[in-house]
């Protein structure tokens, strides 16, 4: 029994008060229409005064309008108490008035008596007054700022909405954050909308007060003349008072709220209340002392009151030596904070310290720094920059930013290249030098330092500047270091292309395609193929060059497979053939012949033999001689191919086009290797070689 007692009495606060509001507003609505008792309007005077006051308070110690987003609400309620405050008194004014003028209770009274010292013409001035500050200077002020902050905040809506989706789609925010952002930035809108309807009720009142106070004087004056037979003077005197106290009590009140109104619309947001926001950005002494210099001036031009002059501007220059006294002190602090800052960061480290999060960095020996440092479209990082959007075009997406950095540990010619924190290529250039690169047929060897040209394995030599004419005249190719450098960088892009897309870069390809096609991203995305699984797939088509950018052809073709029970292998090869086509319009001219190799019969009777007797296994099992032999013709045929410009394409059976691509793709990288049936129809090819296990065969169509 206890327990029940204790749940009963738990409840009783809120439900006492969730009660109390609706029959509030229904008394409120009593007062329009029903007498009340002269004591009890006094009280109603002060209950208006007070939640005034109150409004007023709360919305100046508020950080930002939505931590008042009741106050719409509460200056309805306000408005209507005290409407319905101004009729109960208009009533007893009216009916009373000619007993005196304590007829419609104390509070009027002593507005009337002590506010305007019993004189009717003063208290019809101040009225006045008072309604021209609140109706003219600050109801129509904060009704504009109202309507604009309504319109801007609705404006910038959906720009909002898009910032939130941007930021969740980047990892900045988790859904639980970005569904917050969302009801606040919507909540906003609502605010500023009510804000905008609220500042009508606040015009509208003031307008009722004066209204209220014409119907007071003249029916007033009416009655007292007809009804009672007063003479004039008495009846003015008596019914104007209490018409004035009457107006007063209700015109102060509505000033404040005014005020309050005000306040919220045109407040920014920020971590301080009204009055440290504003001290904060007051409180400086580059402003105080000019006011206390003017307000001296002022001070010493005669006939002014001399001594209050002089004694403000003792205040303003006193707020200025202290405000100068806080400025330096928090100049000091922050250089303290800066110092003890850069001692914690020569004691202490965190993860980014030691971990390197860019997906492809280019590390440079000192001696190479003046490649960067160049102020031509030449030097490294627009080369760079230039080369990132060329392989993204080509490879169909956003290749990462290159991160270039120096790096002493390295020799000062010397360069690395990382994928992660893998390194991936390493080599030397000589940024004073020009590198010479043999051309066909090119048999005389040039004075400088012989190499391996980095990008394609060809014998090259280091020469200087001077030597280049020379070299070119003996049919050599000469390039400068940056471009061996950004060449050397744009061949590891490519073929490291797989490990640069991630599932971040696929949804950003996805989200750009679901602007044109949504209907397609939905019914694909993740309900037939998840994200990792199509990364993987596209990861597959990268690793063999096959350009990605026609997306929406890949889920087309994705959508039509049945892919339950195929593997990710399976699916790459059954979306090859649509795909193709932008591979070699790439390599080749639209109308010229392709140039194709092909398999010996036999020998490739005895791949797909070996292939089947192993349909699971990924690698190609040969004999080590017959390997080394398919590699040695194929290398011949591509190296000539090469040296005339023509790009190299495999043809193989489509069972065995997988393994064969895997089998040559670590040895020779330029070969292309496709089957039978990814040939266009449109293009005419041409078998120029056959490879059958001993040497290149030379064949025509």
């Amino acid at each position: 029994m206890q327990q029940a007692s204790k749940l009963s009495f738990k409840g009783i606060g809120p439900n006492f008060i969730n009660s109390l509001l609706p029959f509030g507003i229904i008394a409120l609505v009593a007062m329009l229409v029903l007498p009340l008792p002269i004591a009890l309007l006094d009280t109603f005077f002060v209950v208006n005064i007070t939640l005034s006051l109150l409004i007023l308070m709360v919305a100046m110690h508020t950080h930002r309008p939505l931590d008042f987003s009741s106050f719409p609400n509460l200056l309805l309620i306000a408005t209507v108490l005290r409407l319905g405050l101004n009729v109960a008194s208009t009533r007893i004014v009216l009916k009373e008035g000619h007993t005196g003028p304590d007829a419609a209770g104390k509070v009027i009274e002593a507005f009337g008596e002590f506010i305007v010292s019993g004189n009717y013409a003063v208290g019809i001035f101040v009225f006045s007054i008072l309604v021209i500050i609140n109706l003219v200077v600050i109801t129509k002020g904060a009704g504009r700022v109202s309507e604009v902050s309504a319109r801007f905040t609705l404006d910038a809506l959906p720009g909002k909405q898009m910032a939130i989706d941007a930021d969740l789609n980047a990892g900045i925010l988790t859904p639980d954050e970005a569904k917050l952002r969302r009801e606040e930035v919507t909540k906003e809108a609502d605010f500023y909308g009510s804000m905008d309807g609220a500042s009508k009720f606040v015009k509208g009142d003031a307008i009722a007060g004066i209204l209220i106070l014409l119907v007071n004087i003249i029916g007033g004056l009416i009655i007292g003349l007809v009804q009672h037979d007063l003479p004039i003077s008495t009846a003015a005197e008596a019914y104007i008072l209490l018409s004035i106290g009457d107006g007063l009590v209700a015109q102060i009140p509505s000033l404040l709220l005014s005020i309050a109104t005000a306040i919220i619309v045109t407040r920014v947001s920020s971590a301080q209340n009204m009055s440290e926001h504003i001290t904060k950005q007051v409180n400086l002494s580059a402003a105080w002392v000019p006011t206390s210099l003017v307000i001296l001036a002022l001070g010493l031009v005669p006939g002014m009151p001399n001594q209050l002059f002089l004694f403000f501007a003792a205040v303003a220059a006193g707020f200025g030596y202290f405000s100068r006294k806080k400025e330096i002190s928090s100049e000091n602090s922050v250089d303290e904070s800066l110092d003890s800052g850069s001692d914690e960061d020569s004691s202490e480290f965190d993860v980014n310290s030691v971990k390197d999060s860019s997906k492809i960095s280019l590390n440079i020996g000192y001696g190479l720094v003046s490649l960067v440092s160049k102020d031509s479209e030449d030097s490294l990082v627009p080369s760079v920059t230039k080369l990132r959007k060329e392989v993204s075009k080509r490879l169909g997406f956003v290749v990462p930013g290159i991160r270039i950095r120096d790096d002493v540990e390295l020799e000062p010619s010397q360069y690395q290249i990382k994928i992660g924190e893998k390194i991936v290529a390493d080599d030397t250039i000589y940024y004073d030098k020009i590198l010479a690169i043999p051309g066909e047929d090119v048999t005389v060897e040039l004075n400088g330092l012989k190499v391996t040209e980095p990008s394609f394995g060809v014998e090259a030599f280091w020469i200087e500047p001077a030597s280049a004419n020379d070299a070119e005249s003996k049919g050599y190719v000469t390039v400068d270091p940056t471009s061996v450098l950004i060449t050397h960088v744009g061949e590891v892009l490519k073929g490291f292309a797989a490990e640069l897309l991630g599932q971040d870069e696929v949804q950003d390809l996805l989200d750009n395609l679901e602007t044109t096609h949504p209907n397609l991203i939905q019914s694909v995305v993740p309900k037939i193929v998840p994200l990792h699984q199509l990364t993987s797939i596209l990861q597959n088509l990268l690793s063999e060059a096959v350009p990605i950018s026609d997306l929406q052809v890949i889920l087309t073709e994705i959508g039509s497979l049945n892919i339950q029970k195929m593997s990710n292998d399976d699916i790459t090869e059954a979306i090859r053939p649509k795909l193709i086509p932008l591979l070699i319009q790439r390599l080749t001219k639209f109308k010229d012949t392709l140039p194709l190799i092909t398999l010996a019969p036999d020998l490739e009777q005895m791949i797909l033999t070996a292939v089947r007797q192993n349909p699971e296994e990924k690698m190609l099992l040969l004999d080590g001689n017959l390997a080394k032999k398919i590699l040695q013709n194929l290398n011949e045929a591509t190296e000539k191919l090469s040296r005339e410009g023509k790009a190299i394409f495999l043809i193989v059976a489509p069972q065995i086009r997988r393994h064969v691509a895997s089998f040559i793709k670590a040895q020779l990288s330029a070969v292309n290797v496709l089957s039978f049936t990814e040939l266009p129809e449109n293009r005419s090819v041409e078998i120029v070689y056959t490879v059958g296990g001993t040497d290149p065969e030379s064949k025509e169509e």
